[in-house]
């Protein structure tokens, strides 16, 4: 126990911690006087916090002097609290819990008690592949918990290192120290176009699909990428004959004319196959894609987005075979 002004030091008598009051406040005698109001007797407090009978004598003085009460006094061989003290009693009881649990590990959370928001960023393909499922599982399991799902940001680690969002999904492929990354699906791009698609008669080679007209899902409106690299080693160039900005966008145009799209295999398929639109093998390589989820690190030991997190690897692994995790993942 850590020592305080001597007694008789002068100066007035904070609230339990001498002169200077809150300022000088000294926690040990919060424990102390708990053991005292408990035990109702300065030895048996004593040996309850490994002191000697003299030290706890002391202690309970200084208790004395920030109280400006006598806390315990003596009747016959015993010493009873006063009013103040019983009043005190389960008031300081209460302080010393609230201050012990500051220190004890969170325990895990019951998704069935949790009440909360959590925010999900991430390609509308995303949403639109394991969005339902998400919902579900958090219907069943979390009744009290919403879901929000944001477009797409600009990337960064800003909007988890602010709290704007919670859980990024999606293609991550910057590297931040401070980020945490955990990836959760290898998928690949597949061509799409609707049924009965010339281009979908006969083998689909460079040539050909570089001269189809091709429709792009960007949000930011952006006319080239990989597939322009890819045939770009050919020594073809594609005809890009317009952009959307969302995928759902485009698979819905793709349905009713002639240009032809891009869409991941796995995450694309539900989507595809709703609007009765067919995929075909692109006669380029490109890149494969890799799926993951990024969070900042102040979520790690929160026993909530860590549900969220498993929630959303177990939504993401019905889609095939998960990928190896990059980087912490619970």
């Amino acid at each position: 126990m850590s020592r305080g002004p001597a007694e008789g030091s002068g100066g007035p008598a904070g609230p339990l911690g001498g002169p200077g009051g809150a300022a000088r406040l000294d926690l040990n005698l919060l424990v102390a006087l708990d053991a005292l109001l408990a035990e109702e007797s300065v030895t048996a407090a004593a040996d309850r916090l490994g002191l000697s009978g003299p030290a706890m004598s002391r202690t309970l003085g200084r208790i004395r002097q920030a109280l400006g009460d006598p806390v315990l006094v003596r009747a016959g061989r015993h010493m009873v609290p006063t009013p103040r003290a019983l009043a005190l009693r389960p008031r300081v009881r209460q302080v010393l819990d609230d201050a012990r649990g500051l220190f004890t590990a969170e325990a895990e959370a019951d998704p069935a008690t949790l009440a909360r928001t959590f925010t999900l960023s991430g390609h509308d393909i995303n949403i639109l592949a394991f969005g339902a499922a998400l919902l579900r599982r958090a219907r069943d399991e979390a009744p009290g918990v919403t879901l929000r799902f944001l477009a797409e940001g600009p990337g960064g680690p800003a909007p988890l290192r602010d709290g704007a969002i919670d859980l990024e999904v999606g293609v991550i492929d910057r590297q931040e120290p401070e980020i945490r990354v955990g990836t959760l699906l290898q998928d690949r791009m597949v061509g799409v176009a609707r049924a009965g698609h010339p281009l979908l008669t006969g083998t689909v080679t460079p040539r050909r699909y570089a001269a189809a007209g091709h429709l792009v899902d960007s949000r930011r409106g952006r006319l080239s990428g990989p597939v322009d690299e890819a045939l770009a080693a050919y020594g073809l160039r594609r005809r890009v004959v317009g952009t959307v900005p969302t995928f759902a966008a485009a698979l819905h145009v793709l349905a009713g004319t002639d240009a032809v799209g891009l869409a991941p295999e796995r995450f694309g398929a539900p989507a595809v196959a709703a609007l009765g639109l067919r995929t075909f093998e692109i006669p380029v390589e490109l890149p494969p894609l890799a799926i993951a989820m990024a969070w900042h690190p102040r979520h790690d030991a929160d026993s909530g987005h860590r549900w969220l997190r498993g929630l959303v690897r177990d939504a993401v692994g019905a889609h095939g075979t998960p990928g190896t995790p990059a980087g912490p993942t619970q």
